[in-house]
């Protein structure tokens, strides 16, 4: 078996020897000899490297991946994490289509001014809401934040909005 210096794994994976040193630290990947002052690592390593990139770009921590992988360093996924995982990335695509639709309603809005537009009153209220206190998850209506036009609000007399 031909070992990895740790230029090459870094070169190959993308990354710096510096996170490579880091995640062999923090118990993510193992060297497993060293050829001089340099690190080797089995050629799985490369493996490792992209499931823990894969798992980043997922929204894993650093900590959570560490349990993916088992005493070998072969990947031991939870069925149960991987799911929760894609629940929490579904509920978080649905709050960005929310806000993307919204954003392109107030840009298209026939509405003189932003202010005068509803959806766009109704954006801010929501945003400092959100900033409060963000929910897990939220259940967005199909269709939601879709509208391309409104109709000015027209301010009555005496009432502030």
């Amino acid at each position: 078996m031909k070992l990895l210096d740790i230029g090459e794994l870094a070169r190959r994976a993308g990354v710096s020897a510096a996170t490579l040193r880091y995640y062999e630290e923090v118990g993510l990947i193992r060297s497993v000899a060293r050829h001089g002052l340099r690190r080797q690592f089995e050629p799985r390593a490369l493996m490792q490297l992209s499931l823990i990139a894969l798992g980043k770009t997922a929204g894993f921590s650093l900590e959570e991946m560490r349990g993916m992988f088992g005493p070998d360093g072969l990947p031991e996924l939870s069925r149960l994490t991987l799911h929760g995982k894609a629940d929490q990335l579904d509920a978080q695509i649905r709050k960005l289509t929310t806000l993307r639709n919204a954003l392109r309603h107030v840009a298209d809005c026939k509405a003189e001014s932003h202010m005068d537009c509803p959806k766009f009153q109704r954006l801010l209220r929501v945003s400092s809401t959100t900033r409060q206190k963000t929910p897990k998850a939220v259940a967005v209506p199909e269709g939601a934040g879709t509208a391309i036009y409104c109709q000015p609000v027209t301010p009555q007399p005496g009432r502030r909005s």
